[in-house]
């Protein structure tokens, strides 16, 4: 408990002061909204490298459907071609993964911040001595949605934005005339769970928060824009080598 106090909850509390008290009006959810873009520029480097991923991934498609393909009757090989695929390719399949376990203690952090923040005012003790203490602080994101508490419109705003970054960043594979493998099947089903399930379960749980649905939202919206850049950075790329 120390440490996550120490490491995830006095960093995120002193951040969120030091913006409530530069924002007009103390707004709570514009600041939430500062600390996730700060807290998405520090992951920056590992957020580019799964952005990277996912546009490497798109494109050796077709070599892992060979590879599946060639060798379904040997697991193993089937397993090092692949492997070696990704490292011809320098795609890291985890990176991913990591981006959202360190996501998780900056969701807590957040989460009890907010409430303690919103419900108790700032509390100069727990401030480092260079981050003034705010002189008023609201509760509500542009006066009107609850950070603190539950809100239904950032809530289902944090769905919609999910579905919209899961929609242009992880596509459906097509669905294979004739006969398709069970791992292009389990694939495709998994890819639409991503895109219509996942949004679903990230509103029930932004409806927790305020803060969070502010937080998934701003983070979907800047994930959006990064493999944006990414995919066009990767075009001009590739039409410069031709």
């Amino acid at each position: 408990m120390e440490f996550f106090t120490t490491v995830i909850y006095l960093p995120i509390y002193n951040l969120l002061a030091f913006f409530v008290d530069t924002f007009p009006g103390g707004d709570l959810g514009l600041a939430v909204i500062a600390v996730t873009l700060t807290v998405r520029f520090l992951f920056l480097p590992i957020s580019l490298s799964a952005a990277k991923t996912q546009q490497a991934m798109k494109e050796i498609q077709p070599k892992l459907t060979e590879v599946r393909e060639k060798f379904k009757s040997d697991p193993q090989e089937q397993a090092r071609q692949t492997f070696a695929l990704y490292k011809e390719n320098k795609v890291k399949p985890f990176s991913s993964m990591l981006l959202m376990f360190l996501q998780i203690p900056v969701l807590f952090g957040l989460f009890f911040v907010t409430k303690d923040a919103a419900h108790y005012q700032i509390d100069p003790s727990l401030l480092y001595s260079f981050i003034p203490a705010p002189e008023y602080l609201s509760g509500l994101f542009l006066g009107t949605f609850s950070v603190a508490g539950s809100s239904i419109v950032l809530a289902v705003l944090a769905g919609l934005s999910q579905f919209a970054y899961a929609r242009y960043a992880m596509p459906v594979p097509a669905k294979k005339e004739g006969t398709s493998s069970m791992q292009d099947e389990f694939g495709r089903a998994m890819a639409l769970q991503m895109r219509y399930m996942f949004p679903v379960i990230i509103i029930f749980v932004a409806y927790a928060s305020g803060a969070v649905a502010l937080y998934l939202t701003a983070s979907n919206i800047f994930m959006f824009a990064q493999n944006l850049f990414v995919q066009r950075s990767a075009a001009a790329l590739k039409a410069q080598i031709s």
